[in-house]
């Protein structure tokens, strides 16, 4: 990356380099996958090799990983991490209580699981994802492969009786062929428009068989960062009830995240 850094690359930098000062020497964490959260290890990284910082990074994805690894952190399973610190993740779409649309990578199964084997999820994200009712996002589900149509058919009847806007589901392509996720499954995105209750829904959507796991985050999130084009950084405590915010003050021209393509 040369140059300037546009309005929402310098939001999410921000909002990821904020994020950082939440992790100590010697935590366990929690590694999120995106656009955002790829700042957010690259910024960890720097801190590992010019500050000495010992962490292990527990990667939601295979993508993520190789980054990790690539900047200097060290890789470990979530098996031999047992539990973690915290996790830092991005989000495409949070509400006032911190509930969440994930999914948009497709990696919201392993981002579910390390995030609640974790003492705190911090999200980083800029001001565009926040929203008064999830899902203008597509809410993204992980289904099986075998009998995927039957599920999705499931899918869209389960929809029928219940308080969302749209009731459109599509398969998500790689292409011409399926997505598919890390665990080699498929994505179904349900285009809602408005989810009036995320945790009925989110609950409902887990009965179906063959939905491996939907993209809401209920109750899970504990402080969203959100960053600014302009460098102003926000943060949201849901346990403390606080709000604070601040300026991270950084130098364009520097080369830190030169090589990162996205």
């Amino acid at each position: 990356m040369n140059g300037d850094l546009s309005p929402i690359d310098t939001a999410k930098f921000v909002a990821a380099k904020r994020a950082v000062e939440f992790v100590e020497d010697g935590m366990r964490v929690g590694l999120g996958t995106g656009s955002t959260a790829a700042w957010m290890v690259r910024c960890l990284g720097e801190l590992v090799r010019e500050d000495g910082l010992r962490i292990k990074g527990v990667p939601t994805s295979t993508r993520t990983a190789e980054l990790a690894r690539k900047v200097g952190i060290e890789v470990i399973s979530l098996d031999e991490a047992k539990w973690l610190d915290l996790t830092i993740d991005g989000a495409d779409e949070f509400d006032p209580d911190l509930n969440l649309i994930k999914g948009g990578g497709g990696a919201h199964l392993m981002e579910k699981i390390v995030a609640t084997a974790s003492d705190r999820m911090i999200v980083i994200t800029d001001a565009s994802k926040k929203v008064e009712t999830l899902g203008n996002f597509p809410l993204p589900i992980e289904v099986i492969p075998f009998g995927w149509q039957t599920t999705k058919a499931l899918v869209e009847e389960t929809l029928a009786g219940l308080d969302v806007l749209g009731q459109t589901t599509t398969l998500r392509l790689n292409g011409e062929a399926p997505f598919l996720s890390d665990e080699g499954n498929y994505i179904v995105d349900l285009h809602l428009e408005r989810i009036a209750n995320p945790r009925q829904l989110s609950l409902v959507l887990n009965q179906i068989p063959g939905v491996v796991e939907n993209g809401l985050f209920i109750d899970i999130c504990d402080v969203v960062v959100i960053g600014h084009g302009d460098g102003r950084v926000e943060v949201n405590d849901i346990n403390a009830g606080t709000h604070e915010e601040g300026r991270i003050e950084f130098a364009e021209s520097d080369n830190m995240f030169s090589d990162l393509s996205e």
